[in-house]
């Protein structure tokens, strides 16, 4: 058996810490908004698009900061402040002072630490365990954010229900703060001096060496077409499952929750997939399964059944998933040490950009023809992302390329 180092395990259980302390709030402040101030649809919509801004407008600045600054003391700034920003929230419940625009101040405050988290930590990965062990180091870094997606809303919907918002809080800033004491003991690396180089030029320096390089460019094409599909099929579902599935919001829930158990079980299964597949060919597997899930929902439009739909969801928790692991472990292999905060930071904010326009895009086909519509737009975008991987090189990669 082969063990990680100290420092990556310290890492490996601060993310799990941290996404957990994240996806508590995520779940609890529309609660919260609904419960007390008695939110509606434009209210919650309005949070959640500005807890999205920080992924457009700060994830290649905060990228550019990963490969200046010490990895390890920007995580445990971007952890301190969502931290800070947790016990905000819990100060506004405890003394009745929420309203909504400072609980998206508030918000937008906290997103800004996940960003900078979000960046740092991939590109720390590669400094604390060898090369060879990249991808069981990425699986278990994943593991930890599906097992966090997949319990931290039932969590924090049964802690709102029973203890109250403020219980949330309070649990998630104690996670941050264990999060920030684990980092603080991790030992990186010395890294050269950063090139005195204009800041917007390395910026662009890191989008050139995505859209040049012959493995990440299909790639993160791959992941905006897949996310615009992802997010016309989220603005449709639950509408179409109410209406034509007949379920019900506990059912409905039960549906959306399949997407975190298969999450899991693809994170637990990546390991052996990638040591018995061709590199290149677990890297397909993803976008295949992908298909596969959508064909599984469209199925619904002929077998109207919520298994169904369950089903569809865990294979895009499952499949998905090794994509993401496989993926950033190819990223890794192939960015200079320099790079991989600002390469890291071109695909958060190219996948974050499109799902905006998935929403869109979904909003709009639903409301002139209808969910059904939706299904079928979103099955020809996963077909299209799986014929964008399947066509290009990275098929021929039977090991991480030198």
């Amino acid at each position: 058996m082969s063990y990680f180092p100290a420092s990556f395990n310290r890492l490996a259980a601060a993310n799990l810490a941290a996404q957990s302390a994240e996806q508590l709030s995520l779940a609890a402040v529309p609660l919260v908004a609904v419960l007390a101030l008695g939110s509606g649809a434009g209210e919650i919509g309005f949070l959640a698009a500005v807890q999205t801004l920080p992924y457009l407008l700060l994830s290649i600045p905060l990228g550019l900061a990963a490969d200046r600054l010490p990895r390890r003391t920007l995580m445990v700034l971007a952890e301190g402040l969502r931290a800070v920003s947790l016990l905000v929230l819990l100060a506004m419940v405890v003394t009745g002072a929420m309203t909504i625009p400072w609980l998206a101040v508030v918000g937008f405050v906290g997103a800004v630490g996940t960003v900078a988290f979000s960046v740092a930590a991939p590109a720390l990965v590669p400094a604390l365990v060898p090369r060879e062990s990249l991808g069981r180091a990425n699986g278990r870094i994943e593991l930890a954010r599906s097992t966090a997606f997949a319990a931290g809303p039932a969590l924090a919907g049964a802690m709102v229900a029973w203890l109250g918002g403020a219980a949330v809080f309070l649990l998630g800033a104690l996670l941050s703060a264990g999060a920030v004491a684990l980092l603080v003991r991790i030992v990186e690396p010395p890294r050269p001096a950063p090139p005195d180089r204009h800041p917007l030029r390395e910026m662009q320096d890191g989008a050139q060496f995505v859209w040049r390089h012959e493995h990440l460019r299909p790639m993160a094409v791959a992941g905006v077409v897949w996310n615009i599909s992802w997010f016309v099929l989220q603005a449709a579902y639950v509408p179409y499952a109410v209406r034509a599935l007949g379920l019900g919001s506990e059912a409905v829930g039960i549906t959306l929750g399949c997407y975190g158990a298969g999450m899991v079980l693809g994170s637990l299964l990546a390991p052996r997939l990638v040591a018995r597949l061709p590199f290149g060919r677990a890297i397909q597997f993803g976008p295949v399964v992908s298909v596969f899930a959508m064909t599984t929902m469209v199925l619904t439009l002929l077998v109207p059944h919520g298994a169904l739909a369950g089903l569809a969801f865990f294979l895009f928790g499952a499949g998905p998933i090794i994509w993401t692991i496989t993926t950033t472990t190819l990223r890794q292999a192939v960015t200079p040490h320099g790079m991989l905060g600002r390469v890291g930071a071109v695909f958060l904010t190219v996948n974050a950009g499109a799902r905006p326009v998935g929403a869109a895009l979904g909003g709009v086909v639903g409301a002139a023809w209808g969910e059904t519509a939706c299904l079928w737009l979103a099955l020809a975008g996963f077909v299209l992302q799986a014929a964008i991987i399947l066509a290009c090189r990275v098929r021929s990669l039977r090991v991480l390329p030198a």
